[in-house]
């Protein structure tokens, strides 16, 4: 999923390969992660999003697309959902904070993480109402 997050998510087949019924590999995935298998690809579509639109070369249809979203209104609602911003609104701040970190912690630092119900806000710029990122 990690590797192939614009492919459509095909639960059934992710457990066929790992030799479970559907259902019980949900569970388990859930379990092992903390999410559902269809909330961890979203978080990761919404991830490369911002990686994408910090450079700023695509339109925010274009990174649409190219994260594996065939709908621009489903992906600026999952956009702002998981960072607290529009697509747009995100591409159009100043990034430049970020340009001098390794890839590796500009990715940790970017990465949105959905919030338990009753967590306070981090005030860090990024967090939305529920979640962090």
């Amino acid at each position: 999923m990690d590797r192939e997050y614009a492919r459509p998510l095909d639960v059934s087949a992710l457990a066929r390969a790992a030799l479970m019924s559907p259902a019980h590999f949900s569970r388990q995935f859930r379990a092992a992660y903390g999410e559902t298998p269809h909330a961890y690809l979203m978080t990761r579509r919404i991830e490369r999003a911002k990686a994408l639109l910090r450079l700023g070369e695509l339109s925010v249809t274009d990174v649409c697309v190219a994260v594996g979203f065939s709908s621009l209104g489903s992906f600026s609602a999952r956009f702002t959902e998981l960072t607290g911003e529009s697509p747009t609104a995100y591409r159009a701040r100043d990034h430049g904070e970020l340009a001098s970190l390794p890839g590796c912690v500009t990715r940790d630092i970017t990465r949105p993480i959905r919030r338990r119900a009753g967590s306070s806000s981090s005030g860090d710029g990024e967090a939305g109402s529920e979640l962090v990122g």
